[in-house]
């Protein structure tokens, strides 16, 4: 169970800590998104996850940020109570059971609001602004917004009474806070899973729907392939490479990337490390490679399409 969980992560802090939650017969995980417009495979990537400590026996969380929506400047609350609706109907096609939770349900009540204040004595402005570089809106000026924004999700690993915190690796810093400061307010500190961040379709920092260089989960396969077929795919080159993550974290192997005859024929490849030894070899073209990556999408993802319609 222990090695679904530590799979395609990129940092547990700590594995031993982790070790000991899971003899807990009581035992949750929680991962929180900021409401957002399309669900795309950066989402998927989290979610799977979560799948994964679902099947390790652990009680999922998902908390649907909306203040913190609010405070990150991504609509009115009417906007993103609507997206929040719409991203859960999505993450339930992807298969997760459950408990979802709004951050507003619980983030005004007095005992919070308390917690938020005591945070904030043993945080400094500093740390509190980068733990939020790779998190906030770009702003010339930024809003006050910008240092509460951390010590509310420091509080809510506390008030939703969790043992496992999951996120990508730009949720690193704060997650390392809330291990620093937890104990004080006489809460645990947390086990934190860290994730890939997936590149975007364009070469150019994450996927993200606002930057419009992503795959939803419910784009329909002529959109995949039109996607897939623009998308940055360098030869020869693995870093930085779109369609290489897809490769590595979401196909399954032993794989057949369909080719013509007069380019070699059907290739079959038994594991990623084996497709990444012949790409960076220049034995299989980005083309084939995206014609094969896109195929296997369309066929992931048609079942959660298919329930969003």
């Amino acid at each position: 169970m222990i090695d679904d969980i530590l799979k395609n992560t990129l940092e547990v802090v700590s594995v031993e800590e982790l070790k000991e939650v899971m003899e807990k017969k009581d035992k949750r995980a929680y991962i929180g998104f900021e409401p957002s417009g399309k669900i795309h495979l950066g989402h998927y990537l989290q979610i799977r996850k979560m799948i994964d400590l679902q099947n390790a026996g652990f009680d999922v969380v998902i908390l649907l940020a909306d203040l913190h929506a609010y405070l990150n400047q991504k609509g009115t609350m009417e906007e993103i109570k609507e997206l929040a609706e719409y991203n859960k109907r999505c993450f339930e096609a992807m298969g997760v059971k459950a408990e979802y939770v709004y951050g507003s349900e619980f983030q005004l009540d007095k005992e919070y609001t308390l917690d938020v204040y005591k945070l904030a004595l043993k945080t400094t402005l500093k740390r509190a602004r980068r733990s939020m570089e790779v998190i906030a809106r770009e702003d010339e000026n930024p809003k006050v917004a910008e240092v509460i924004y951390p010590i509310m999700q420091v509080n809510d690993i506390k008030h939703l009474n969790v043992d496992v915190a999951v996120g990508g690796m730009e949720q690193r810093k704060i997650h390392m806070l809330a291990r620093e400061l937890l104990p004080s307010l006489g809460y645990k500190a947390p086990v934190c899973i860290h994730n890939p961040v997936l590149t975007g379709l364009d070469g150019e920092g994450k996927m993200s729907s606002s930057k419009g260089n992503f795959i939803a989960v419910d784009d329909e396969p002529d959109v995949i392939k039109s996607k897939i077929k623009k998308a940055y795919c360098p030869a020869k080159v693995v870093e930085g490479n779109p369609i290489m993550e897809i490769a590595k974290y979401f196909l399954e192997y032993p794989l057949t990337i369909k080719r013509p005859e007069k380019y070699g024929g059907d290739l079959v490849v038994n594991s990623y490390e084996e497709l990444e030894k012949i790409f960076t070899e220049g034995k299989l073209h980005p083309m084939d490679l995206k014609n094969a990556v896109a195929e296997e999408l369309i066929e992931m993802l048609s079942p959660i399409r298919e329930k969003l319609q």
